[in-house]
């Protein structure tokens, strides 16, 4: 299983058992807010580039357009009481750059200049009963710092370009509350080429004015899937899935079924894209996936929910649509 990034794989053993090691949520001992001014605060630049992103995708080059992505949970340890994540930790910063950045958010770099910001990010249990409950202000820091990050990206490194919003799970319901703040009927959704709010369940009439993407080559709304194995529905498919957005990340437009012969590649630990790996199947809510064709894929059928790859399954996918969307919004608004 190695050879594959199911890196988020360990969030749903975790979410098998609900105990959680835990404390009262108290600003007072939240971790100290990041300040944006200061480049240590930021997880990649296009000034500010890691080792491990380098070998996925090479050095940064500019770009006309702007990609701002903020990654998933990454605090999961049961055994940790804490309800925000120390951006400190330099643990912490390695998932980050190591798993998150290099593994998602490097889809969308051949496209646009890459920024993302370390943030509080909430620890994983927020997301179950009771901790939701005792820890609703532990989402709230985690929002604010995606909100702060985003408003000093603009005053300070976006001069006018368009922009890609990228995100996953936790950084998805960040990034859709970011596209209510910034951009649903206001100014900047001009510039908005699109956002992909991949994770979690987003509703068709999630937002006044962005509209849902349904054309490989459309821009200034949004697309959203959540990937599961080929005809399962997860335990929690009523809270968590029905009713949801589906795109298909391989043919982009309205088509019920994507073919692996047009799937464009998987991308794996060795750094490797596995092309026409897998097909796919949208149902109510969920995106259904064939078994990948990678190495060691027999570690693979046993497992049944493929959140922690909503990305690495359609890496090379993602990449060629985030450069078809970003050509198309230039020539549309070269007109």
């Amino acid at each position: 299983m190695k050879s594959f990034i199911f890196f988020f794989v360990g969030i749903f053993l975790l979410s098998c058992s609900s105990v959680y090691k835990t404390s009262e949520f108290s600003l007072s001992i939240s971790p100290t807010e990041p300040d944006y001014n200061n480049e240590e605060n930021w997880a990649v630049l296009p000034s500010l580039w890691n080792q491990s992103l380098e070998e996925i995708v090479g050095k940064p080059e500019g770009k006309r357009a702007d990609v701002f992505y903020v990654y998933p949970t990454l605090l999961t340890d049961k055994n940790d009481p804490s309800w925000n994540a120390d951006i400190k930790d330099i643990s912490i910063r390695r998932e980050i750059l190591e798993k998150a950045v290099a593994f998602q958010a490097s889809a969308w770099v051949k496209a646009a200049n890459l920024y993302v910001p370390f943030y509080r990010q909430a620890h994983y249990r927020i997301f179950f009963e009771p901790y939701s409950k005792q820890g609703k202000g532990a989402g709230v820091i985690a929002y604010q710092d995606v909100k702060k990050a985003f408003e000093y990206y603009l005053e300070n490194y976006n001069n006018l370009k368009p922009i890609i919003i990228a995100a996953h799970s936790q950084g998805s319901i960040h990034a859709v509350r970011l596209l209510k703040d910034f951009f649903d009927g206001k100014s900047l959704q001009k510039r908005l080429i699109a956002a992909y709010l991949v994770g979690t369940r987003v509703n068709t009439d999630e937002f006044s004015s962005i509209p849902l993407l349904k054309r490989p080559e459309a821009v200034g709304g949004f697309v959203s899937w959540n990937t599961y194995k080929m005809n399962h529905l997860p335990k929690s498919y009523e809270k968590w899935y029905k009713g949801g957005v589906v795109t298909n990340p391989i043919s982009w437009d309205e088509s019920l079924k994507g073919t692996s012969e047009q799937h464009l590649g998987v991308l794996a630990s060795n750094k490797k894209i596995y092309p026409n790996s897998l097909s796919v199947k949208k149902t109510d809510g969920i995106l259904w996936s064939t078994l990948p064709k990678v190495k060691k894929r027999f570690f693979l059928s046993f497992i049944k929910n493929y959140h922690f790859a909503d990305i690495n399954l359609f890496w090379k996918d993602i990449q060629e649509n985030a450069l078809i969307r970003t050509n198309n919004w230039f020539k549309i608004n070269q007109k």
